[in-house]
């Protein structure tokens, strides 16, 4: 081999250590990175969903990345209502939220979270949003929102009617002031049946409660205890007449910039979380019921009788949402038979 030759061969070694170098510090660099995800949510730590982001995402996340990823918990409205939760997550400034469905205007396919008497009990619930049907769900939540992803759907509760007035049957709603959620199937069904409805952001509710602004609210007994509702409202009535959902949703920007296993880890544990949260409030409704009992407040049962009597009332609120959607009445059904 020539001199010439040799050193061409040496300088195209040292090319080559030099490259390998510069990507294996490239690597090293990038796997020392670490990142923190700042979740936000309305609901006390009491709740559910609440308890298993602080017991399951946390725990496990941090677990899974060798604290690489940090997750820090926000609740009570510590980081601003429902909307701005969610325009947070969407605009990237809040990474990741623990919300209802603020976004039924422009998503009107989110309504199903809220659809009236969907479903045979709580277990048919839980199947339903920890199977396919969610996994679909989130596929088009990204599509109509590119900025964002829907991680996993968890419970809200059953909900109940509280009020400050006498409610323990059908005729006791009319001429009532009810805080309802920025929802029309909520909207609706408290004026179907002869009440008023008021939107007020849960983290303003206790005090209308209190000062009277509203008589009462639609929310389930877990959230009643968890915001302390219990302490200025006098009766619940156990209507059950939703099974609402929280939906995790995570900011897309953030989500896609994290290594792939990082990626997974999240990903997993919300579906962990989720699972936990109905779990848990599956359990806790006998408990809920009987500590708002023993506290003083009057809880009464909604008979099949009345449940029917409400159904009837809030027929033309259903006859609408059919003949506005066009995806109702398939998936309704694909619920009702899952």
């Amino acid at each position: 081999m020539s001199k010439n030759v040799r050193r061409v061969v040496a300088i195209g070694l040292v090319v080559l250590l030099v490259s390998a170098g510069m990507v294996f510090a490239a690597g090293s660099s990038e796997k020392g990175k670490t990142y923190t995800i700042k979740v936000g949510d309305n609901w006390g730590a009491t709740h559910p969903m609440g308890r298993a982001i602080n017991e399951v995402f946390k725990t496990q996340v941090e677990k899974a990345t060798n604290g690489a990823v940090k997750v820090d918990v926000y609740s009570d409205g510590t980081l601003g209502s429902e909307g701005d939760l969610w325009n947070g997550v969407r605009n990237g400034t809040i990474e990741m939220a623990i919300i209802g469905t603020p976004f039924n205007q422009e998503w009107s396919k989110s309504l199903i979270s809220d659809w009236p008497f969907l479903y045979r009990d709580l277990e048919h619930a839980k199947k339903v949003w920890t199977g396919e049907i969610a996994d679909q769900m989130n596929a088009e939540f990204h599509e109509k929102f590119p900025s964002a992803y829907m991680l996993a759907w968890g419970p809200n509760s059953a909900r109940t009617f509280s009020s400050n007035k006498k409610l323990t049957s059908v005729a006791d709603f009319v001429g009532q002031k009810f805080r309802m959620p920025s929802n029309p199937i909520h909207i609706g069904i408290a004026q179907n049946l002869g009440a008023s409805a008021q939107v007020i952001p849960l983290n303003e509710l206790f005090s209308a409660l209190e000062t009277g602004v509203v008589d009462g609210q639609d929310n389930g007994m877990v959230t009643i205890l968890s915001q302390s509702f219990d302490q200025v409202q006098k009766y619940v009535y156990e209507t059950n007449h939703i099974i609402a959902t929280l939906e995790i949703v995570i900011s897309a920007p953030f989500f896609d910039s994290l290594p792939a296993e990082y990626q997974q880890a999240i990903t997993a544990a919300a579906k962990a979380t989720t699972e936990k949260a109905w779990n848990d409030y599956i359990a806790s409704v006998d408990v809920d019921r009987q500590t708002l009992r023993d506290r003083g407040v009057v809880v009464t049962a909604c008979t099949k009788e009345d449940q029917a009597l409400i159904i009837q009332k809030i027929q033309p609120l259903l006859d609408t949402l059919y003949a506005q959607n066009d995806w109702a009445k398939d998936l309704t059904t694909k619920i009702k038979n899952y």
